[in-house]
C-alpha cells in the first residue's frame, strides 16, 4: 500500500515543474503577440526563452518587454 500513497515531494516538483512550464509559455505567447521596434529583436527574444526556458523568461520580462512597441 506505500505505493500507492503520493509523495509530497513528487506533487510539489509536479506544481513546480507546471509553473515554470506555464511562466515559459507565457513569455513565449507574449513575445510572439508582440510588435518590437527592430524586426530581428522579436526573433532574438524567441531563441533567447528556448535556449533558457527559466532564465530568458525571466530576461525578457526585466528586459524585454520595454522593447516593444506600445499602441496605446
Amino acid at each position: 500500500m506505500e505505493l500507492l500513497k503520493p509523495h509530497f515531494s513528487l506533487l510539489f516538483w509536479t506544481i513546480v515543474g507546471f509553473l515554470i512550464f506555464l511562466f515559459w509559455l507565457i513569455a513565449l505567447i507574449s513575445i510572439l503577440k508582440a510588435d518590437f521596434k527592430d524586426s530581428t529583436t522579436k526573433l532574438m527574444w524567441v531563441i533567447v526563452v528556448f535556449l533558457l526556458p527559466v532564465i530568458g523568461s525571466i530576461l525578457y520580462f526585466a528586459i524585454g518587454r520595454d522593447q516593444r512597441i506600445n499602441n496605446n
